[in-house]
Order: structure tokens, then sequence, then C-alpha cells
């Protein structure tokens, strides 16, 4: 276990952002912090690093602290500097060989740029020189606070690569808003309401836990009144019509589903284009706990 916490509190006066938080993070994993505004992953990932005193309880790291690295949600650099300054200066402060800084850049998608003073630079590439710093060092502990929030949908896919290339060498905490890029990437997730751990564990058993068993059905149009057809089945639980020809179908398990649904379109003549199961979205899930 590369993190764990016990009790972990944070208090600001009367503000409690952190309320009795117990982390598990195992070594080598990717671990997703997701949750509304203010509900401290920021705090959370700022005591991890040391930058913050908890007000009680405890922390363990299984890594020493120079080889924990922290990438905050808006990083900023000195403007006159050149994107390969700013990476060679971080390598020097963990003592990382030069050797790196060019691959950390390339990694990071700013190998074209790394000759730019980062004044000019978009606040896109602010974030990918982040990381870039972030790596070179090659850290045993990642935390990073919204990696892919100011990228572009190209951006996006280098960052969210990159810390997949990393599972399994390093250990990574990420906060994010993005939920899909952390149902992409993370193979454990812990969710926040209020300073509270509402959920921790793997994926796998959040959205087994909490979907709801549903199908998407594709008809052709014009269509019959497959809608009302199935509301009148007893393991219908819902049918939403999304658009033409397209149905999203709850039912009471998929195991109805499978034996009923095909009859169903089949006596209503419909013409079906396609029909299956729906994958669990950690967005649903995570909108159903923190609602």
């Amino acid at each position: 276990m590369t993190v764990s916490t016990t009790g972990l509190t944070k208090r600001y006066g009367d503000h409690t952002a952190l309320d009795g938080v117990d982390l598990s993070v195992t070594t080598g994993s990717v671990y997703g912090l997701v949750g509304p505004n203010g509900a401290g992953k920021t705090t959370l990932l700022a005591l991890l690093a040391g930058l913050r005193r908890p007000t009680s309880g405890a922390i363990g790291l299984d890594v020493p602290r120079h080889h924990v690295a922290v990438l905050p949600d808006t990083p900023q650099f000195d403007p006159w500097l050149t994107g390969r300054e700013v990476v060679a200066l971080a390598a020097d402060l963990v003592g990382a060989p030069e050797a790196r800084v060019g691959p950390a850049l390339d990694d990071a998608g700013l190998a074209d740029a790394a000759g730019r003073r980062v004044g000019g630079y978009s606040r896109g590439m602010l974030q990918r020189l982040g990381l870039a710093a972030t790596i070179v060092g090659d850290p045993a502990l990642l935390l990073l606070d919204e990696p892919a929030s100011a990228l572009d949908p190209a951006g996006r896919r280098e960052v969210l690569d990159l810390i997949g290339r990393l599972r399994g060498r390093a250990t990574v905490i990420l906060s994010s808003h993005i939920l899909a890029d952390v149902q992409e990437v993370c193979d454990t997730v812990g969710i926040l309401r209020a300073g509270r751990l509402l959920y921790q564990g793997s994926l796998d058993d959040l959205l087994v836990g909490h979907a709801v068993p549903a199908y998407r059905v594709v008809i052709r149009m014009p269509a019959p009144d497959v809608a009302g057809a199935l509301h009148e089945c007893a393991w219908v639980t819902s049918v939403t019509e999304s658009g033409p020809g397209l149905l999203h179908v709850g039912v009471r398990s998929l195991t109805d589903a499978e034996a009923g649904l095909a009859g169903v379109l089949d006596r209503c003549g419909a013409r079906v284009v396609s029909m299956a199961p729906e994958a669990p979205d950690l967005e649903d899930v995570f909108l159903e706990l923190t609602s």
C-alpha cells in the first residue's frame, strides 16, 4: 500500500474540508478522486503532498517524500524561461539526469515548443509543461490535480495515454471533474462529498453495484408503438425515447431482457437495427451518490 490515511481531518475555522477520510491506494494503481466542487479533493492532495497539515488523523506513505511529485490545478512558471529550461530546472531539483528532459517534453506533447518562452504558452500548454516537470524525475508517487482540465481533445488524449503508461511504474492519484477520463484510466476510484469519502474501491465493483440494468435499442423509423408495448411488460422498469428510433429500456434484470425483449420487438413488427446492454456509466453513479 503506497498511500493510506486514517481518520484524516482538516478544518479551517468552523468549516470542515475533510472529515475522517480513510484512504487506501495500492502500489502501482491509478486512483481517481471525484466529487463536486468543494468536496475536498484539492485539500486531500495538498495534505498527501505535505503542503498542508491535517487537523487530526494520520497519513502513511510507503515512499520517501523526495519521490513524490505534485501537479497543481493551474501550474505557473517564470515567463522568461523556455519550456526546456523549466523541465531542466525540475530535473536538477530532484537530481534527475538531463537526458530525461527531452523524453519528458515528448511525452507531454511539447517537443516542438520546447525552445519557446513559456510566457507565450496557452493554458493547456502550461498544463502539459507542468506534467512534463512532474514526471521528469521518475517519481514513485504522482499527485495530479485536474491534469486534463484545460486541454483540447488532442492534448487530453496525450495526457490520458501518458497516465495510462504510468500504471505499474508509479502510483498515481488524480482528481478530475471529467468523469469519462476517470473511467478510462483509473482502476480505483474514491468519491468525495462534503469532505467525506462516500465510496472507495474498484470501478467495476462501483458500477456493478449501482448501475440499473438497461438495454439500448435502435429501430428503423417509422416504427410501431414499441415503447407502449414495452411499458406493458412486467420486467420493464422504464422506457425513454432519446431520439428517433433510439430507446433506452430499463429492466429488472438483463436475464429478463434477454428472454423477452426480442419477442416484444418481433410482435410489434419493429425493424431492429441493433440492441445491446448499456454499459454502466460513472457519471450516472456519481450523480446518484452525490445528489
